[in-house]
């Protein structure tokens, strides 16, 4: 497929990165908004976004039988039907204040997630050139950065209230908005020009001798570790994009919504340096060596800096994030030829790892204090850095 023929995808599938993004950034928000208004716990209100994550590890192989029978463009637009329901739930949810409906809701809106995912990340992988294709996600990853910090400003400019003043009864009319705006997007992608692809080997086994003799997924010990990488890599991007506005309301900074921004421009700010660099100047697994060193030292400065300095130092990480999940993925899913999909699902399944570590990091929170519950970062990056040195080489 030529660059120009996939131009047009491209900018359909960044639209739907721009989705995810926005659904990510409204579980930020919920965070902070349901511990205030329904008076829980950290542990508590992390739930929300282990309710949104667990969806990946229930729904993700689903997802794959999905794409099988209607291919991958209706399955992106069933992902954006499946968004308007869960949002719509939010509005009960809120007059009723109940807790327990706010975690369906967010669980219903991570399965609309998942099922998306499932169907673009192995679509803008296959786009191309797999060695370009970190390059490819970066694109997409702008688009999934720049929606993040929009949930807490859009509500604040729908309901004229700064972030600590909205209550449960305020949310109705930009719900609303969000609703008719996803069910559109459903509609515009169930008619977008984009073409059903196939993976090298999905075909023909010729074409990828390597997978053409395996009879199982867990025969491919770099997809394996890939997923395992990628688990704990969501996790603690999540923290790292969805913690900073908590944090800086814990610190009693002024008008905490603001550092929402910082996290997203960090991403942003990755991702263009991806897209300049890979593969012209620097591979992707070079990319990802330096991201992990980079996050490695961000970690250590986060728990040592005074808490003033530590906030901004929260902000920074999602820079040296940006360059992983682009990475990781095509590292994990190249030489899969006919389990390309069920891979593309295992990848997706480990996404739930953004719903065990904000929990695990709201139960540290609860009995270490914010600052040095970031200590959970930093095994974790160790991991994904075994991976960019030696785990993808991995073949049997």
């Amino acid at each position: 497929m030529g660059r120009n023929k996939y131009l047009v995808p491209l900018a359909f599938i960044g639209m739907m990165f721009f989705t995810v993004g926005f659904a990510t950034g409204i579980n930020g928000y919920f965070v902070p908004f349901l511990e205030n208004n329904l008076n829980l716990s950290s542990a508590q209100s992390y739930l929300v976004i282990a309710a949104t994550f667990l969806a990946f590890l229930v729904f993700s192989f689903p997802a794959s039988s999905i794409i099988n029978k209607i291919g991958y463009k209706r399955t992106m637009s069933l992902s954006f039907f499946m968004f308007a329901v869960a949002f719509l739930l939010f509005i009960p949810a809120a007059r009723l204040e109940s807790f327990p409906l706010y975690l369906l809701a967010c669980f219903i809106s991570g399965t609309a997630n998942t099922v998306l995912q499932a169907a673009i990340n192995p679509y803008v992988t296959i786009l191309g050139p797999i060695d370009s294709a970190a390059r490819r996600i970066s694109i997409m990853g702008i688009c999934n950065s720049c929606a993040l910090a929009l949930p807490s400003v859009f509500i604040a400019a729908v309901t004229r209230k700064p972030i600590e003043a909205v209550g449960l009864m305020d949310l109705d009319k930009p719900l609303f908005i969000i609703i008719g705006v996803v069910f559109l997007l459903g509609v515009i992608t169930f008619f977008a020009p984009l073409e059903e692809i196939k993976a090298e080997g999905e075909e023909n086994e010729e074409d990828c001798p390597y997978a053409a003799v395996k009879t199982s997924l867990w025969q491919f010990p770099h997809l394996v570790l890939g997923a395992l990488a990628l688990f704990v890599y969501v996790g603690v991007e999540n923290l790292a994009l969805l913690t900073v506005l908590d944090y800086a309301q814990e610190l009693g900074l002024p008008n905490p919504e603001h550092y929402t921004i910082y996290p997203g421009l960090g991403m942003a700010a990755g991702y263009i340096l991806g897209i300049i660099c890979i593969p012209r100047i620097i591979s992707q697994v070079q990319a990802l060596r330096i991201c992990t060193w980079l996050a490695v030292l961000d970690s250590l400065a986060i728990v040592l800096a005074p808490p003033q300095v530590s906030v901004w130092c929260v902000a920074l990480l999602s820079f040296a994030c940006s360059l992983m999940y682009p990475a990781i993925w095509p590292l994990a899913i190249v030489d899969l030829g006919k389990f390309t999909k069920k891979g593309s699902s295992l990848l997706v399944a480990s996404i739930g790892g953004g719903a065990l570590i904000p929990l695990l990091f709201g139960a540290m929170k609860d009995w270490v204090g914010n600052q040095n519950a970031y200590w959970i970062c930093l095994p974790f990056y160790l991991l994904i850095m075994f991976y960019a040195y030696y785990g993808y080489k991995i073949r049997k």
